[in-house]
């Protein structure tokens, strides 16, 4: 790794449930990032001999004939399109559809977005001459090309995941034009060059190759090594996702996890995944840890380290606290827009300390439903690699430990994405004949969290609470969402 930069933008809500971001954001935060990586000196723009891109799933970009954006994209976590989804459902009945695409049609997939415009914003549709993902808006910008790559395509639920190209059958009866879809690559191929206008704009160099990159998740676990059998990944950043390599297309029968294209060619991965989990932490951090953000801006460390410090002190289980974190719906186990966040237990022996412990441990348990539908299938997990949040925290890793009742590892590299990508465009240049050969010679194990045997029975009783609860509540949260 020789430089990093970060650029943040924000996240709009115009109703609830709702969620959008301005394209043109993702794009100056693109060009700051790349320019400030630039400015540091360890590498001339005529250095850089490939760049891989990344970025959330599923989000649409309409754009116009001159390649406009046309409104704001709906996200990964936007919950607006139940209906559209139950009449996609209907349209190809719920068996039909997984054997299609490998996938059950969810409010966060493109698809429905797609019949959401058509209905609600006919205008805008009709204005509509391509769709786009979002990594791949900043790829049209690079490059002026109209090109995705397959783990991205995938979660369209427009794809043939088993096929590895567009689903016509899907294409079809949904009357969606071929032609507004871009073209599809694998992860490690060429997918265009940087042009003049765009080298203005960053200070890259003309002709450079943009390889196909990945979809976020498929491209953090080619940052972490999950490029064979037996090892799988549990990632905390704004989501959650437990995440497995596999060699077929196979696909959970009841839709509980999505079968996608990897980043490696002619390889395939499943995942389960919690909408909101570091995005849980932030919340809390957000709304109620200002007292710990004062302090982390004196101390100058992050605010998180503050409030992991505090967490360290509480007992595991919290005492008695136990948090549901569907404060944007949910989708693993349970594809749910109208789920809902709740703290179950508090008393007033709970402190804030409490419930920044108890945020941390119902994120663990949403994994660990991941966990135990894998096991179910018999998906070999033969080592767990923490990553993202929960990988950084000591404490979190241990929470991990213990609630999986396995060793979490910890490897080299933290920008896993980034670094997937990075290491896709070093396939595509030369520099690696594989993406498996990228991974072994790149990545090692840093750290080994053991579980400790009282805490995981302990934790145990405590997820059978946590399990209990949305069944229980389920009715709840949909009368709720109908009074809001």
């Amino acid at each position: 790794m020789l430089a990093r930069a970060t650029v943040e933008y924000p996240l709009l809500t115009p109703k609830p449930n709702w969620a959008e971001q301005h394209p043109a954001e993702w794009w100056e935060a693109t060009k700051k990032a790349i320019r400030q990586i630039l400015r540091t000196g360890k590498a001339s723009a005529l250095d850089i001999k490939g760049i891989g891109l990344s970025g959330q799933m599923h989000g649409s970009v309409f754009l116009d004939s001159k390649g406009r954006v046309i409104r704001p994209a709906l996200l990964w976590c936007d919950q607006r399109t139940q209906a559209e989804c139950d009449e996609i459902t209907a349209a190809f009945g719920f068996k039909g559809l997984l054997r299609l695409t490998c996938n059950p049609a969810l409010t966060g997939f493109t698809a429905p977005k797609i019949l959401w415009l058509k209905k609600h914003e006919p205008r805008n549709w009709e204005r509509v001459r391509k769709i786009l993902l979002p990594k791949d808006y900043i790829r049209f910008l690079l490059t002026g090309e109209f090109a995705t790559e397959l783990s991205d395509a995938s979660g369209t639920l427009l794809f043939d995941v088993k096929k590895r190209r567009w689903s016509e059958a899907v294409l079809s009866r949904l009357n969606v034009s071929r032609e507004l879809l871009p073209e599809c690559y694998e992860s490690p191929e060429i997918s265009g060059r940087i042009t003049p206008r765009a080298s203005r704009e960053t200070g890259l160099a003309v002709g450079t190759p943009v390889v196909g990159g990945g979809g976020d998740q498929a491209a953090g676990a080619v940052g972490n090594g999950i490029v064979v059998p037996g090892i799988i990944s549990a990632v905390v950043g704004t989501s959650g996702v437990l995440f497995a390599f596999s060699d077929k297309p196979e696909y959970d029968p009841k839709g509980r996890l999505h079968t996608f294209c990897h980043a490696v060619p002619g390889k395939w991965h499943m995942m389960g995944v919690t909408l909101a989990a570091g995005g849980s932490f932030r919340w809390l951090r957000d709304t109620l840890c200002e007292e710990e953000i004062a302090l982390a801006r004196r101390k100058r460390v992050d605010p998180y380290e503050i409030m992991t410090s505090k967490a360290a002190e509480i007992r595991p289980g919290s005492e008695g606290l136990v948090f549901l974190p569907y404060l944007i719906g949910e989708r693993t186990p349970y594809p749910d827009p109208h789920a809902r966040g709740v703290f179950l237990g508090l008393t007033l022996r709970h402190q804030k300390a409490h419930l920044i412990r108890s945020v941390m441990e119902g994120v663990t348990f949403s994994l660990r439903d991941s966990l135990e539908i894998m096991k179910s299938l018999h998906i070999p997990i033969k080592e767990i690699r923490a990553s993202g949040g929960g990988g950084k925290s000591k404490l979190w890793r241990q929470i991990q430990a213990d609630v999986f009742g396995a060793e979490v590892v910890t490897i080299n590299v933290d920008e896993g994405p980034a670094f997937g990508v990075a290491l896709l465009a070093s396939v595509a240049t030369g520099a690696f004949s594989s993406v498996q050969e990228a991974c072994a010679e790149t990545i090692r194990i840093v750290s080994r969290t053991s579980p400790h045997s009282e805490r995981v029975q302990r934790y145990e009783e405590y997820y059978r609470i946590y399990r209990s609860l949305y069944p229980t509540l389920r009715e709840s949260f949909r009368r709720i969402a109908d009074l809001s």
